[in-house]
């Protein structure tokens, strides 16, 4: 089955092109960081504005990349939510217009369903069972997942999630959005020890994150330099590395508990945050210990992209499933809603 899909959450307008049989056969993705960054943050209406500027020359881009005519395309998949609803709007109403146009089935996608699949376009996807890690945008979750759409919930963040808190610490410290990478950037030139930074809510059971505390932490450490006069840039460096250690050392703990909770042996790691190297690393170093494996997408397909839409929908249209002719989507919408294939 060959299905056509298409992202527009948030700031990045995806659109991608996946065979059932062949995998990916094109995709393509503009960014909207350029047009956002001189607000500090994603300006809702002039992401919508931009997808519908960006969104039918994409697809026609792709098609031509895959070398592939429009009426060769079997199914239509969108992201109805979780995102901007202004956003999630424009790639909806073109998949559902595009869909009626071409008689074809449409269905719309869980944003984080997707980068919960995103690890499987690769050459060696994990196999079910396995606890998710997904830390995109604004959600830190763990989930045990037995199969596509077979998900539980095990924990999640109670206020900043991950991605929030580094580009928040990012901006108090004077960088530019967005802050994750930045953070990261800066971090390789960081030394150790300088700043100690505390580890959330790992100095008690369970699976919650809560990054707000962490990011006042390390504000007030930020202005206590200001203070004393020493905001230069290894100072920055210092506090970023402190920063990320304590993000990554307690989203390792988490996981490590999640696994040993649930009996598994392997995870995988999504979304945007899911691109940072020290994360990988460390991760990577405790399923080593426990003998166990982490998976993760490849760069490209750890933000927001089309690829992931047009993998999940395509599995669920495979499955029979398929949405009506109403444009539907959702600001916010619990992953454990989904129907299971």
């Amino acid at each position: 089955m060959l299905v056509l899909g298409l992202e527009t959450s948030c700031d990045e307008t995806g659109v991608a092109l996946y065979d059932s049989e062949r995998g990916l056969l094109a995709d393509a993705l503009f960014s909207q960081i350029d047009l956002h960054r001189i607000y500090g943050g994603v300006v809702p209406e002039l992401a919508s504005r931009d997808h519908i500027k960006r969104m039918l020359p994409l697809i026609e881009q792709v098609l031509a990349d895959a070398h592939c005519k429009a009426e060769a395309i079997q199914g239509i998949a969108y992201t109805a939510g979780p995102g901007l609803v202004g956003a999630l709007l424009v790639g909806a109403s073109c998949a559902q217009a595009l869909a009626f146009a071409w008689g074809i089935p449409s269905i719309g996608v869980h944003h984080m369903e997707g980068h919960l699949l995103a690890p499987m376009l690769e050459e060696t996807p994990p196999q079910f069972p396995f606890i998710a890690l997904l830390v995109s945008g604004g959600h830190t979750q763990l989930v045990r997942v037995d199969g596509i759409g077979h998900y539980r919930l095990l924990g999640e963040s109670i206020d900043d999630a991950a991605g929030e808190a580094f580009d928040k610490t990012a901006k108090l410290m004077g960088l530019r959005y967005p802050g994750g990478p930045e953070i990261a950037r800066l971090a390789e030139q960081g030394k150790p020890g300088r700043f100690v930074l505390p580890k959330p809510m790992t100095d008690r059971p369970g699976l919650q994150f809560s990054f707000s505390g962490l990011k006042t932490a390390t504000l007030t450490a930020w202005q206590k330099c200001n203070a004393a006069g020493d905001d230069s840039e290894q100072t920055r460096a210092d506090l970023a590395h402190a920063f990320q250690t304590a993000v990554v050392e307690t989203l390792t703990i988490k996981c490590q508990r999640a696994l040993e909770q649930e009996g598994l042996q392997n995870l995988v790691i999504a979304g945007g945050v899911s691109a940072n190297q020290a994360l990988r690393q460390a991760l990577q170093r405790m399923l080593e210990k426990r003998g166990g494996q982490v998976f993760y997408a490849r760069p490209e397909f750890c933000t927001d992209n089309g690829a992931m839409i047009a993998y999940a929908g395509c599995q669920r249209l495979l499955a029979g499933q398929s949405e009506g002719d109403a444009i539907q989507v959702r600001a916010r919408w619990p992953l454990e809603e989904l129907a299971p294939l």
